[in-house]
């Protein structure tokens, strides 16, 4: 039967949870590192959430009229992210990732978006061959972290919740470190009351929507992340992403008893300014 593609609907939501769940799973134990969620039944309110959110394009995979995968654009900010992206583990090496790619990066076109970026597991060869033959460039080595709640302050440089008046404070922080902001992200983050923001001699140098596997951050300098992450009460999902070649604070990680998880990549297609400061990237970028 010919593969179909169509846009999601929210009665979708268990299927493409399940298969999700269930596609990760295999490729994380296959390769002996944890599965990003222990429960299925929360890919599925994530897919639930995506799927009724006019910020989100969901294209959905059928064979025969049943759902065997799918692909996910969060079209909130200036940069696109892309993913997750997952084909039933039944009906794998059939070309299904790579035509919901094709579809994915058609719509990206469509909508004459400046770049599109996704994080991929380092472990996973298929993954970085698909996207790395697609167009996509490798940017940064991650790694996932996670431990214990630091409780460390930075001297100078003050952690409080963030607030609608800080919006554009951020936005211009954001496109000085990146040449973009994420402002979709970063409105949902405070409206939801995970957002932070650091203030150091007066002034708005860092912020975060949230310490975790979706959320990311941005600072003048390490300075900045350093106080984010130690002021955060918890180290949501599997962990933070942080950027590898920033030696000195992956140091500092180490140093206070945080613990590699998972090595991912972050891969870009389109625009892509070499960062002009400190950052944590989020599971899309």
């Amino acid at each position: 039967m010919p593969l179909t593609l169509r846009l999601g609907r929210p009665e979708d939501a268990d299927r493409c949870g399940m298969i999700s769940y269930e596609a990760f799973k295999m490729i994380a134990e296959h390769h002996r590192f944890p599965p990003d969620t222990s429960a299925p039944e929360r890919t599925i309110a994530n897919f639930a959430r995506r799927l009724s959110h006019p910020g989100y394009h969901v294209i959905v995979a059928e064979l025969d009229d049943h759902i065997v995968g799918s692909n996910v654009l969060d079209e909130r900010s200036t940069i696109i992210g892309l993913g997750p992206i997952t084909v039933d583990p039944a009906v794998q090496n059939r070309t299904i990732g790579r035509q919901l790619m094709q579809a994915a990066l058609q719509r990206v076109a469509e909508r004459q978006a400046p770049g599109v970026r996704l994080v991929q597991a380092a472990y996973h060869n298929r993954s970085l061959v698909l996207y790395t033959t697609l167009g996509f460039e490798v940017r940064e080595p991650l790694v996932v972290l996670q431990g214990p709640v630091l409780d460390v302050q930075i001297p100078g440089h003050t952690v409080r919740q963030a607030t609608k008046a800080d919006l554009d404070g951020c936005d211009a922080l954001c496109r000085r470190v990146h040449g973009h902001d994420r402002r979709g992200e970063l409105q949902e983050a405070i409206a939801a009351g995970t957002a932070t923001v650091v203030e150091h001699e007066g002034r708005l140098t860092g912020y975060a929507t949230l310490l975790g596997f979706t959320g990311h951050a941005v600072g003048e300098s390490d300075a900045e992340i350093k106080a984010l992450i130690g002021a955060a009460p918890a180290f949501v999902g599997p962990g933070f992403l942080l950027p590898t070649r920033n030696g000195e604070l992956f140091r500092w990680c180490l140093s206070h008893a945080l613990r590699v998880v998972q090595p991912m990549t972050l891969m870009s297609l389109g625009l892509y300014n070499e960062p002009q400061g400190s950052f944590l990237s989020s599971i899309l970028y």
